[in-house]
């Protein structure tokens, strides 16, 4: 049992290890959906779409065209979800806090991964529930384990950074069920296996995480979780004054800390929703994000295109952009530094912590830019060697982007609105995601499966996410002259 005083830090590092491995490990398993179709198309799923046809020269080919479709609409659909219902799920973690928040998410995960489990070729509609389920479950891990990085204070962006790449990482998952079933483990043991895992994080919800919130900037006594072994006392008094449990400890320096920051802060939730910060910010992420999702869910017809069709070499190509989102979890604590770089330095004069944050914010924002931009090029290119370090870029960049959306709304917008913010922006990018689909069917309807156009559109659009960075600096350079001119 952990025991107050010392044990707290004991246990803040015991709830981000194991919030690190379940971020890692779970949270963002649905986007590894590439190596999972790879399973999913050798089990026959939605095989009866594929057609036999002659080609011009008389030979006979099989088209699965219906089939892609098919497997994109899932993503496209499980992906639109895990971001549109970050919205009410970050008013759910606002308002009732993380045991309410997390038990939501663990049935909902384990829904998903039984449903693949009982799932077959002649069930295969069940994979759109399914996908829905664990992209909703999986973001909702992510979202309450965030708040661990107010417990470390002047590294708080990068561990919110970790866990974002963690999330990436975790696509790595479907990689590890494909590995697995290549060796003769069925798709069903796997997800039974998951569904199973659903039992660790029951145990953490009540162990290692708050009932309520964890606070920032955390208030002095601040405790969480499990009790720390008092004895139960029937002393009439004892049970009067119940404010030296943990658990009263937590709910008062939450109220405190809640209180204190609503008045420091004159913003209201309305405010920073109509903020150019606010819509600057919602653009850098669509356009990055919309990239990231056509590249992801078209990544297999892609390859079985520039392979001309070979097994082995689709499943090589699957296999080694798999590998790679296991870079994430190492990728995505270099821009928690960037973001933290100033943390222990002396301010500017007159300078406040918001505006430091901000200042630094710049450089991530505008080489998250830079990165999507590069890796556009390179996914648009289509030469098969190459789609190597298109895979690598990728990675990077997610890593960035997601870490990097969470870390500046933890530092541009009041600390009591950060769920709703987080879900807002997470929804209505996931409106512009919608635009996935229909960029798919144009790509293999009148493009006859030539992407290079749409991949062009694609690139230019996202060259508009630098006016973000770009709105933030002349923000802080205004800021700091007219704290120039005050001080004058």
């Amino acid at each position: 049992m952990l025991c107050c005083g010392g044990g707290l830090r004991v246990r803040s590092w015991l709830t981000f290890a194991s919030g690190l491995f379940e971020c890692l490990c779970f949270a963002g398993a649905v986007f590894g959906w590439a190596s999972l179709v790879f399973v999913l198309k050798s089990d026959g799923y939605f095989s009866q779409l594929c057609v036999n046809t002659t080609s011009s020269n008389g030979t006979y080919t099989t088209d699965c065209r219906g089939q892609d479709e098919k497997f994109s609409l899932i993503f496209t659909i499980a992906s639109f979800m895990n971001n549109f219902l970050t919205l009410p799920n970050g008013f759910l973690f606002d308002r009732f806090g993380t045991m309410v928040t997390r038990l939501l998410g663990i049935s909902i995960y384990t829904a998903g991964t039984l449903l693949i489990a009982f799932s077959n070729a002649a069930k295969s509609i069940l994979l759109f529930p399914a996908l829905c389920c664990i992209a909703v479950g999986g973001i909702l891990f992510l979202v309450t384990n965030m708040q661990v990085g107010n417990l470390f204070g002047s590294r708080r962006s990068t561990i919110i950074t970790l866990y974002n790449g963690a999330f990436d990482s975790s696509s790595a998952v479907f990689l590890i069920i494909k590995l697995l079933h290549e060796s003769g483990v069925s798709l069903q043991a796997s997800f039974l296996f998951l569904s199973f895992c659903s039992l660790l994080h029951l145990m953490r919800t009540f162990l290692l995480m708050p009932r309520k919130h964890i606070p920032y900037p955390l208030p002095e006594g601040y405790t969480y979780g499990l009790r720390c072994g008092q004895k139960k006392s029937y002393n009439i008094a004892a049970s009067k004054d119940d404010t030296h449990t943990p658990a009263a400890k937590e709910e008062t320096a939450l109220k405190e800390n809640t209180s204190s920051s609503q008045n420091k802060s004159e913003k209201s939730f309305k405010s920073c929703v109509l903020s150019w910060f606010f819509l600057w910010h919602l653009m850098w992420l669509s356009v990055m994000q919309l990239r990231h999702y056509l590249f992801i869910g078209t990544l297999n017809p892609m390859l079985t295109r520039l392979t001309a069709g070979e097994p082995a070499m689709v499943s090589t190509y699957t296999n080694a952009f798999a590998i790679t989102q296991l870079c994430g979890v190492l990728c995505a604590p270099w821009n928690g530094l960037l973001m933290d770089r100033h943390k222990g330095h002396a301010r500017k004069p007159g300078e406040s912590e918001r505006e430091a944050d901000l200042r630094a914010a710049i450089l991530s924002l505008a080489l998250t830019a830079l990165q999507c931009v590069l890796f556009s090029v390179c996914a648009a290119t289509p030469v098969l060697p190459l789609q190597y370090l298109t895979f690598i870029l990728q990675v990077l960049n997610r890593s960035f982007l997601y870490g990097g959306n969470a870390a500046f709304i933890s530092v541009a917008f009041p600390a009591a609105h950060f769920g709703k913010l987080y879900g807002l922006v997470m929804a209505l990018s996931a409106v512009v995601s919608l635009l996935q689909y229909p960029c798919f069917a144009l790509i293999k309807g009148p493009l006859g499966g030539d992407p290079l156009y749409v991949n062009v559109a694609l690139t230019l659009l996202t060259l508009l996410a630098f006016i973000h960075p770009a709105y933030v600096y002349l923000h802080c350079r205004g800021l700091a002259s007219q704290r120039d001119r005050t001080r004058n």
